[in-house]
């Protein structure tokens, strides 16, 4: 158990330091988060403190497009690909990376490249 407890506060370390580099930006931010089985995504204006667009496995519509689990990279690289088309329908293009302190691999790297695919810069 004590090694869950480390590892857990190693990720919350890290976000914490990201999350204070990108706010001397005052950037606008694509926030992503993964548990066992779903993912989120969310542009957040720093400034403002507000949710300009969202997206997540739990939505209806998502979970149509997936076909039974939605943990896996498939369902990482669709919530990837509706983020940025929603991001760009409201005018949004250029935004700050925040992987939440979780490692650039799997199911975040396969939705940060979905979202790259699509237009989206970061």
């Amino acid at each position: 158990m004590n090694f869950l407890i480390k590892k857990k506060y190693q990720r919350k370390k890290r976000s914490y330091k990201m999350r204070m580099k990108l706010k001397k930006l005052h950037a606008i931010r694509l926030v992503v988060h993964r548990t066992a089985r779903h993912m989120y995504a969310q542009v957040i204006d720093s400034d403002f403190k507000t949710i300009l667009v969202s997206a997540s496995t739990l939505e209806k519509d998502i979970r149509k497009l997936i076909s039974g689990y939605t943990g896996n990279k498939e369902a990482a690289s669709l919530v990837g690909e509706i983020i940025a088309t929603r991001a760009i329908q409201k005018g949004i293009k250029v935004v700050s990376f925040d992987r939440s302190g979780f490692k650039y691999h799997g199911r975040i790297k396969m939705l940060a490249e979905s979202a790259r695919k699509m237009g989206l810069n970061f």
